[in-house]
């Protein structure tokens, strides 16, 4: 079976339970709604790779971690796009979650799915990994570095640009190195700085994808981070330096990639991975 359709199974697994029968139907439905179908699935699929290049020794973990990361980004999408913080009404090319269910189901929706990502690790990693792997998502999505940190700093007079990206991107796909690594049995500490700059680096990119393109391209609305006057940076670097910056995260990116098994094809698929995040209007600008 394919990564991408094994990651689809899970998925559908923790969705399938959390709206099995007694669950209210409109809970259910909108739980589906908001994981299917996916995006590009990213933080899953680096969750696994990373998992691959070091020896996988517990597939079952492998890809209960990897739905948790997964179900997780998807209640942070829920979220983002409420009236109270986005107010987004396309999400994925499709309305988002409050504009096809309304808010209240929206916003219980969003911690629904953030409850289902723990109880998937819970039903499949072992008793002696369990508590590491539930320290390693909890700090991807809490406070002080997690999602809701980077939600919450959207509510600050001052937003250090640095902080807000580390926390509102970088530690989801932090919490993905780093529990692939945890699930093949290895440290998963040095996993931290892989995760921390591909995680800045699609953050710079999604900057840069505001400004250049357009909103039928991206499957949402544009211009949010002007809008709401977020940090940006193509605003603050300007889109040349944007460019220079992601060039140079790209690069970090590889060479953080700690000694293991699988590094060489691990480096070669997170250098492609890495370059897909790029607009392809960036080829008209010098870095």
């Amino acid at each position: 079976m394919l990564t991408s359709d094994r990651i689809e199974l899970a998925l559908e697994s923790a969705v399938h339970r959390a709206g099995d029968a007694g669950s209210p139907p409109l809970l259910a439905s909108a739980l589906h709604y908001a994981v299917f179908p996916g995006g590009h699935r990213i933080r899953p699929n680096l969750c696994i790779a990373v998992a691959a290049a070091c020896g996988a020794p517990f597939p079952r973990e492998t890809y209960a971690a990897a739905a948790a990361v997964e179900l997780l980004h998807c209640a942070s999408l829920v979220h983002d796009d409420l009236p109270s913080f986005d107010n987004a009404d396309t999400r994925r090319g499709k309305p988002s979650v409050h504009a096809q269910f309304g808010e209240p189901i929206a916003v219980l929706t969003g911690d629904a799915l953030i409850v289902l990502a723990f109880e998937t690790l819970a039903r499949e990693v072992a008793p002696s990994r369990l508590a590491p792997a539930i320290a390693i998502v909890a700090g991807a999505v809490g406070a002080p570095g997690g999602i809701v940190a980077g939600q919450a700093w959207e509510c600050e007079a001052a937003v250090p640009l640095a902080d807000y990206q580390r926390a509102k991107t970088g530690a989801l796909f932090v919490g993905a190195t780093m529990s692939g690594a945890a699930s093949a049995g290895v440290d998963p500490e040095p996993w931290r700085m892989l995760g921390d700059k591909i995680g800045e680096a699609y953050q710079v990119a999604d900057d840069l994808r505001d400004v250049l393109c357009t909103a039928e391209e991206l499957g949402k609305p544009i211009g949010q981070d002007a809008a709401r006057t977020r940090p940006n940076a193509a605003a603050q670097l300007g889109i040349a330096g944007a460019k220079s910056r992601l060039e140079t995260l790209v690069a970090a990116a590889s060479a953080s990639i700690p000694d293991c098994p699988g590094r060489a094809a691990l480096c070669k698929a997170i250098e492609l991975q890495t370059r897909a995040l790029f607009p392809r209007q960036l080829t008209q600008v010098a870095a």
